[in-house]
C-alpha cells in the first residue's frame, strides 16, 4: 500500500509568507519567459517565468519582517509550496529549507523524500540532495541507515538523492557508503544515476583524489563510460 503524503501542518507563519508569496510571484510573472523555462525543464512543470535574480530579490520581499521558522513552520511552507504547480514556488521553498536546514529534526526527513518524489528533476532534488537531506544526515548520522534503503529504491530520483547526499562532506565523507552506493548503481540505465555517479565521485576527488583514482580504477569496467568520465575531470 502506498504511503500516504505528508499534510502541512497548521501553520500561521505559512499562511502569512504563502498570502505574500503567491501575490508577489504572481505580478512578476512573465508568460514569454516561462514558455521558454518549460521547454527547458522538459514540460516537467509549468513556470511563471521569474529569473533566479529576480525570484530571489521578491523572496527577500515576502520574507521581510518575518520570524525564523520552528520545524512546523518549515514544514507547512514547503508542502504548501510543493501543491503550488509553477517551478518557482518550488524553489522558494529549497531556498527557504537551506537556510533554515539547521532548524530541522530528523523527523523531517519523510517530508524532504515526499519533495524529491513530487514534481522531480534535477533542478529540485540536487539542491534538496545537498543541503537538505545532506544537512539532516550530517546533523544525526543514524540517518545513514536511511540512506542506505533510499540507495535501492525503484524511484530514480531517491536513489540520486542517495548517491548525492554527502556531495558537501568533504573529510567527514562516508567512504565505504560513496563508493559502496556507486557500485550498487553502477549498472543502472538511467542518465541521471550514472551523472550522479560520476558527479559524487568528482566531488570527493577534491578531498581525497587518490582515492576516488584507485576506486574508479579497480571499478572501471562496472561503471559507466559516463560515470567515469565524470569521475576523472579533474584528476
Amino acid at each position: 500500500m502506498a504511503s500516504r503524503s505528508p499534510q502541512p501542518p497548521p501553520s500561521t507563519l505559512a499562511d502569512t509568507v504563502l498570502a505574500r508569496l503567491t501575490t508577489v510571484y504572481a505580478a512578476a510573472a512573465d508568460p514569454e519567459r516561462a514558455a521558454a523555462t518549460e521547454a527547458y525543464l522538459r514540460g516537467v512543470v509549468p513556470c511563471l517565468g521569474i529569473p533566479t535574480p529576480r525570484r530571489r530579490e521578491l523572496s527577500r520581499t515576502v520574507l521581510e519582517g518575518t520570524a525564523r521558522p520552528g520545524e512546523a513552520d518549515a514544514t507547512a511552507i514547503a508542502l504548501r509550496c510543493w501543491e503550488l504547480p509553477e517551478r518557482e514556488y518550488h524553489y522558494f521553498a529549497v531556498d527557504y529549507l537551506r537556510r533554515y536546514v539547521k532548524r530541522l529534526s530528523s523527523g523531517f526527513l519523510p517530508v524532504a523524500r515526499h519533495l524529491v518524489r513530487t514534481h522531480s528533476w534535477w533542478d529540485t532534488v540536487d539542491a534538496l540532495a545537498a543541503h537538505v537531506v545532506g544537512g539532516l544526515v550530517a546533523a544525526d548520522r543514524a540517518l545513514a541507515r536511511e540512506m542506505d534503503r533510499w540507495i535501492d529504491d525503484p524511484d530514480l530520483w531517491t536513489a540520486r538523492t542517495a548517491l548525492l547526499h554527502q556531495l558537501r562532506f568533504k573529510a567527514d565523507t562516508d567512504t565505504e557508503r560513496l563508493f559502496g552506493y556507486c557500485l550498487r548503481q553502477s549498472g543502472h540505465p538511467d542518465f541521471f544515476i550514472r551523472k550522479a555517479i560520476g558527479w559524487c565521485l568528482r566531488e570527493y576527488a577534491k578531498t581525497d583524489p587518490e582515492a576516488v583514482a584507485l576506486f574508479v580504477a579497480e571499478h572501471r569496467a562496472e561503471l559507466s563510460p559516463l560515470s567515469v568520465r565524470e569521475a576523472l575531470k579533474n584528476l
